[in-house]
C-alpha cells in the first residue's frame, strides 16, 4: 500500500500541530510511501517487534477498527480528514502514537466503508 507524496504532504499539513504524527509521516516519506514498511520502522522505534513483514500493519489495524469505525470517526475518514481518528487513536486507546497514523492511513486506503463492514455485519 502506497501513500503518495501529494498524499503525505496533506496529511502533514493537516497534522501540523501534532509532532508525533509529523514523525510517523516522516518515517512514511523516507519509506517512499510504503505504509507497511513504514509501520514496522515505527513498531521497532516504540519497542514493538512485528512478527511478520507481509500483512503486519492490516493485523494491527483490524485490532483497533472498534474505535475507527465509530460514526463520527468514520464519517470523517469517509471525507478524507483524518486528525480526529490519529488524535483519537493517541490519546483514547493504547495503541502507541507513532502507529496511529499508519493504522488511521491504512483504513483510509482500504477503504473506510469495507474496513468498517465486518462490524456492521454482526449487528
Amino acid at each position: 500500500m502506497i501513500v503518495t507524496l501529494p498524499e503525505i504532504e496533506q496529511y502533514r499539513a493537516e497534522l501540523a500541530d501534532d509532532p508525533i504524527a509529523l514523525r510517523s509521516l516522516e518515517m512514511l516519506e523516507d519509506c517512499e510511501g510504503d505504509l507497511e514498511d513504514a509501520a514496522i520502522a515505527l513498531a521497532l522505534q516504540v519497542g514493538q517487534e512485528p512478527d511478520q513483514s507481509e500483512r503486519w500493519l492490516e493485523g494491527l489495524a483490524k485490532r483497533w477498527r472498534v474505535s475507527l469505525c465509530e460514526t463520527e470517526i468514520q464519517t470523517a475518514l469517509s471525507q478524507g480528514s483524518i486528525a480526529a481518528a490519529v488524535r483519537s487513536l493517541s490519546t483514547d486507546t493504547m495503541l502507541p502514537s507513532l502507529l496511529a497514523v499508519p493504522v488511521v492511513l491504512f483504513a483510509v486506503k482500504s477503504g473506510i466503508d469495507p474496513f468498517c463492514r465486518p462490524l456492521q455485519e454482526k449487528l
